[in-house]
């Protein structure tokens, strides 16, 4: 499998040169050439196969030659080993939990798989002699990313991490799980929006002298390895579908996926161009609503980003949805039939919260409220459907949003209880792109 870039498609790398590059070089993000398709008997089989077995399976084309199978099966294993539920939540909706990973949110199989996978490729590159310099990941994030790459990376031999996040815009526990590791992690805290942290991240990697001077690489959701493994968890959720429902081919569900960067989403719908059973797809969308606007308009204008109570999601020009226009040919009435998008606003999510709480039992944190409420909406016109909203993250990871709606503490996992306790670490800059270049050829 080659991936080409989609700003000039005669430009193609394998996998392992897409994950270390990150971005093309004419800043371009990388998809892959053709989009495999799973055969009959995996879809037949899947309620007898193991966890590890079915994402092994749907990221194995993708991969191509660039890792041996069994390197291949113990990331696999080491980037899912924890629970992935699907939680009851009202008669006709169902959570799948993806905060069950060691920083409570679902960008950890993202961010496990591509450490370990980056991991591999600077070992390779070292024993064949190649270039010893360390890499350096350059990571933009609105909340959850940080924590989970800062995770993923940590005290990888060979790697060092620079995470960008915008000061005040991100929740506390967020913020303490991206900046309390210290070693081959830094966070530089930046005056401004995620859109200002994002396209510092891009200028850096279109700067030439960055380039001769440093390796470097993103761990963001434009990185194929970052995106990719996020299929796993759809997978997860169908063969968890079809023991609630035997014979649920014929009713696959409405899958509700709160939506920023549109890396989640965008794997998802490659699921579905795999062979996934999907109904329809749901883009819970906050108050920034570029893409509900442009499914309504056919019309793309990026807006600033606003600032709202479910924060990773506040991102006003999404860098994937050209992916997903790349899955569908840039047919939009193709692309509309399997995919609708609204737009929450903080006071729905506030009633969403309350309401769950209160009358199913059920504590979301503010984006799976986003992907409740969206999910919802569309079943007001399709009232004999059921479906699936993404619990994305942990509730305590938002204690200072939720606790105040709920008007009660929420318990503290163990892994969140000893980060109140530390101390921040990161760099103040403001959002210019020479403050990051001079932080960077300092940092090396």
């Amino acid at each position: 499998m080659n991936y080409y870039s989609l700003n000039n498609p005669s430009t193609r790398v394998t996998f392992k040169e897409a994950t270390i590059q990150g971005q093309a070089p004419d800043k371009g993000l990388y998809f892959p050439e053709s989009i495999p398709t799973l055969p009959k008997q995996f879809f037949d089989n899947i309620g007898s196969m193991s966890r590890e077995d079915i994402a092994y399976q749907v990221i194995r084309p993708f991969t191509g030659d660039t890792l041996p199978e069994a390197e291949l099966r113990r990331i696999v294993a080491e980037t899912i080993n924890f629970d992935f539920p699907l939680v009851p939540v009202t008669a006709n909706s169902w959570a799948l939990e993806l905060f069950h990973g060691p920083t409570l949110a679902f960008k950890d199989v993202g961010a496990r798989f591509m450490s370990r996978c980056l991991g591999y490729f600077v070992r390779e590159n070292n024993a064949a002699g190649g270039n010893h310099r360390p890499v350096t990941v350059l990571v933009a994030t609105s909340g959850d990313t940080g924590g989970a790459v800062a995770s993923g990376f940590y005290d990888v031999e060979g790697v060092n991490v620079v995470i960008l996040y915008p000061s005040g815009k991100v929740s506390s526990v967020q913020e303490l799980q991206l900046t309390t590791l210290g070693k081959n992690i830094s966070a530089l805290e930046v005056d401004g929006s995620f859109d200002d942290c994002q396209q510092m991240v891009k200028d850096a990697f279109m700067d030439p002298v960055l380039k001769n001077q440093l390796f470097l690489t993103s761990a963001n959701s434009i990185n194929v390895a970052r995106w990719l493994p996020q299929q796993f968890y759809y997978f997860f959720a169908w063969q968890q579908w079809t023991a609630l429902f035997p014979g649920a081919a014929a009713a696959p569900p409405i899958i509700s996926v709160p939506s920023g960067n549109f890396g989640n989403i965008c794997a998802g719908l490659m699921a579905y161009r795999a062979g996934l059973p999907v109904n329809h797809f749901i883009a819970a969308c906050n108050a920034n609503d570029t893409i509900p606007l442009f499914l309504a308009t056919g019309q793309y204008r990026s807006k600033l980003a606003r600032p709202t109570l479910s924060n990773a999601m506040d991102v006003g020009n999404p860098s994937n949805f050209v992916r997903i226009l790349e899955i569908f040919g840039k047919e939009l009435p193709e692309l509309k039939q399997i995919l609708t998008a609204y737009s929450i606003s903080d006071e729905e999510t506030v009633a969403t919260i309350k309401d769950l709480n209160t009358n199913h039992h059920y504590l979301p944190d503010p984006h799976g409220a986003v992907g409740y409420l969206a999910l919802e909406k569309y079943r007001t016109n399709h009232p004999d459907s059921k479906g699936i909203f993404l619990e994305t993250a942990h509730p305590v990871k938002f204690y200072d949003t939720v606790e105040p709606v709920i008007g009660e503490k929420i318990p503290l996992p163990p892994s969140v209880a000893p980060l109140l306790n530390k101390q921040k670490h990161s760099k103040k800059i403001a959002a210019h792109y020479e403050e990051l270049k001079d932080f960077l050829l300092s940092y090396r």
